[in-house]
């Protein structure tokens, strides 16, 4: 949120005079017009000019000027939702209202261009065999394949990289030493790495009782290493904090169509006839936001999976959510999967 923005706060009873003073002061080439702290306008040095040419006097009130139906976003948006609209609709601020359609900040394009370092700790699961796609496994654990000409955990780091992502942890078993070789302690990449060796596979949620006592207090995020997705994880992580979540588990819509009529019935008597149904579910997609009071409940080196460890937690009356995404996203277990990979990779742009 750009700093200061409440000193280009004025009332609609402001003179225009003092609105360009306040422009003029804070640089932020706007000021946001606020009654009863709802935004009701915006006003630029445009707007003012406007006003002039057609007779309006600089002692007149700033309402007869103001921009009465500005853009503005709900602060749940996402840094890239924000680009994305100021982009789209040419303009290079952005008011920032709650729910209740009051403001509470103001973003530039310039301020989404800065990536917001997160302290965050994410702990990338690449301990796999990959027996489904052997042979390409024999020599290489699967996140280390390459697809679009990068290891496929390069590409999730990045990704990481780009919404601010900074400090990772890795869960290694097979072939931990090719993983290593090629990250080394992350300085090549602009990143910290830890790794975290598995001495026999503890499961999606067992690795997680070997992360290091020093683990940042903040919320972790948990994913296969397997799976090549575009997910706005700094998105998921403000779902998490401002749900007040103790685990979050991300989820995909998922169809399974019927090509047959389906029969209802109770006993031999049909109650309905559905012809060629679709219906519909949410999987679990890998990935996982997990609160640091869980990690610590955890027993060492016990086999645990993350769907279970989800199943205590809610029996316990932990807050267990899920978080639908939308974004693309691709397990890459399989050797179809592998080839849609290297396919879609460019399409998507995930190798720049």
């Amino acid at each position: 949120m750009t700093i200061n923005w409440q000193k280009v706060v004025i009332e609609p009873s402001t003179s225009i005079k003092e609105a360009l003073r306040v422009i003029d002061k804070e640089a932020l080439r706007v000021a946001l017009v606020v009654d009863k702290n709802k935004l009701v306008g915006m006003v630029t040095d445009g707007d003012v000019r406007r006003g002039i040419l057609q007779g309006i006097e600089l002692s007149a009130s700033v309402s007869e000027v103001m921009n009465t139906n500005p853009v503005s976003a709900n602060v749940s948006s996402s840094s890239s939702d924000l680009k994305a609209l100021m982009q789209s609709r040419k303009i290079l601020s952005l008011p920032i209202v709650n729910d209740d359609d009051q403001l509470v900040g103001l973003k530039t394009l310039y301020d989404t261009l800065v990536i917001e370092k997160r302290e965050n700790p994410v702990f990338i699961m690449a301990g796999g065999f990959g027996t489904r796609l052997k042979p390409l496994t024999d020599n290489c654990p699967k996140p280390m394949l390459k697809v679009g000409g990068k290891p496929m955990l390069e590409t999730l780091i990045n990704n990481f990289k780009n919404h601010g992502f900074y400090k990772f942890y890795i869960s290694t078993h097979y072939l931990p030493e090719v993983i290593m070789d090629y990250f080394g302690n992350g300085d090549n990449f602009d990143v910290e790495i830890t790794y975290v060796h598995e001495e026999t596979p503890l499961g999606t949620g067992g690795a997680l009782s070997l992360l290091p006592d020093d683990l940042p207090k903040e919320p972790l995020i948990m994913i296969n290493g397997d799976i090549l997705t575009n997910v706005d994880f700094s998105k998921v992580l403000d779902f998490h904090v401002k749900q007040a979540s103790d685990a979050t588990m991300c989820v995909r819509d998922y169809e399974v169509k019927i090509p047959f009529g389906v029969i209802e019935g109770e006993g031999h008597e049909i109650t309905g006839m559905v012809e060629k149904p679709t219906y519909r579910y949410f999987v679990n997609a890998g990935i996982y936001i997990v609160s640091n009071h869980i990690i610590n409940s955890l027993s060492k080196n016990e086999r645990l999976d993350m769907p279970s460890l989800f199943e205590i937690k809610q029996a316990q009356g932990l807050k267990t959510l899920k978080f639908p995404i939308h974004e693309y996203w691709l397990d890459v277990g399989r050797h179809d999967d592998f080839k849609k990979a290297q396919v879609d990779i460019h399409e998507l742009g995930f190798n720049k």
